[in-house]
């Protein structure tokens, strides 16, 4: 037992100068607590911005509950490329190369219709007005709420970008396969802490991945990570994950086969998703690593702790929201816009 606690010790010692390292690395915020953002941003200008925004999404998550996760994502992706300005949305054009066909969000985002939607009723209502970035931060709280998340106030003001971040999505996307100490730089560098790493993963509560980002993990660690071996509803899972997911893609037929992240209760914002990782089923990489890495002590008394408390999982799934939320591009306050369609800049 001495020599557990001297391990573990250790462990938790290493962990900590891993992390202050990498703070002290990226102790460049990108406009964390931004002063240019308001609750009451639009209360002259726009007023009826947040009740079209709802409006619309309840319409999209009705028809497909799946929408919800489409809009949490695409802000994610925003977010961390640039800051939360927009540029996720933008199309390739001859002059700007868009971040959408990136290698990391190609096949993987979605949803862009709805926002499409979204702005082009509140252009009639409020011309010229509401950034395509903001209308994305709205909505993603709005798809929360609606599949049973919680609820938080969406500060406003944000611009939108006038280019994008192809390049960025390589080195700012968190990746199915990373391991945990990647995964937490990418979060610090944002001015993100383990704590809201572990608690904004729990967004895959409602998502789905694609068979090309988890073949490794279903192939690879997922028997000595769950009970597959003794466990038959642990190994029936298994077998059916392979059977969507084969080894060998074959003629690009299946590396866009998708599943969700939560067999549980997929459709339902709840804590669910890190039940799904204490029993070590967790379907990608990057999520089971937050209970399962040996360098994982301060993460895995998190998920624990979410996993036996819903209340304090969303309290601060909410909390960490409106800090990515925050994280801007401060040269769209300089050159920024606001764009008339999401997918272009204006002309």
């Amino acid at each position: 037992m001495a020599f557990i606690n001297f391990y573990q010790s250790r462990i938790v010692i290493f962990e900590f100068l891993v992390l202050v390292f990498i703070g002290i690395c990226f102790s460049k915020l990108n406009g964390i607590s931004d002063s240019h953002l308001s609750l009451d941003y639009y209360k002259k200008t726009c007023p009826s911005v947040e009740g079209i925004v709802r409006k619309e999404m309840e319409c999209a998550c009705l028809s497909d509950p799946r929408n919800a996760a489409l809009i949490l994502r695409l802000h994610f992706h925003d977010c961390f490329v640039q800051g939360c300005d927009g540029s996720v949305l933008l199309d390739d054009t001859v002059t700007l190369k868009g971040e959408k066909n990136a290698p990391n969000n190609k096949n993987a985002l979605r949803g862009f219709k709805i926002i499409d939607r979204i702005k082009n009723r509140i252009e009639s209502e409020c011309p010229g007005t509401v950034s395509c970035a903001d209308i994305l931060t709205i909505a993603a709280r709005d798809a929360v709420l609606l599949v049973g998340g919680p609820y938080w106030d969406v500060p406003l003001g944000r611009k939108d970008s006038i280019k994008a971040g192809y390049e960025l999505t390589d080195t700012n996307l968190p990746t199915a396969d990373e391991g945990l100490i990647s995964i937490i730089s990418k979060f610090i560098s944002q001015g993100l802490s383990v704590t809201d790493m572990v608690a904004l993963s729990g967004a895959h509560t409602i998502g789905k991945a694609r068979c090309v980002n988890f073949r490794n993990r279903i192939y690879g660690d997922f028997k000595m990570t769950s009970t597959s071996y003794i466990n038959p509803i642990s190994s029936s899972y298994l077998s059916k994950l392979k059977s969507l997911c084969p080894p060998i893609e074959i003629n690009g037929s299946s590396d866009n086969n998708e599943t969700s992240m939560d067999n549980i209760t997929p459709n339902l914002f709840d804590n669910s998703y890190y039940h799904v990782l204490l029993k070590g089923e967790g379907l990608i990489n990057s999520d089971q690593e937050l209970y399962s890495s040996f360098l994982g002590v301060q993460t895995k008394k998190i998920v624990e702790k979410y996993a036996a408390n819903t209340i304090a999982f969303f309290e601060q799934f909410a909390e960490s929201m409106v800090k990515m939320g925050n994280i801007t591009n401060q040269e769209t306050y300089v050159n920024g816009e606001v764009r008339k369609s999401c997918r272009f800049v204006n002309t």
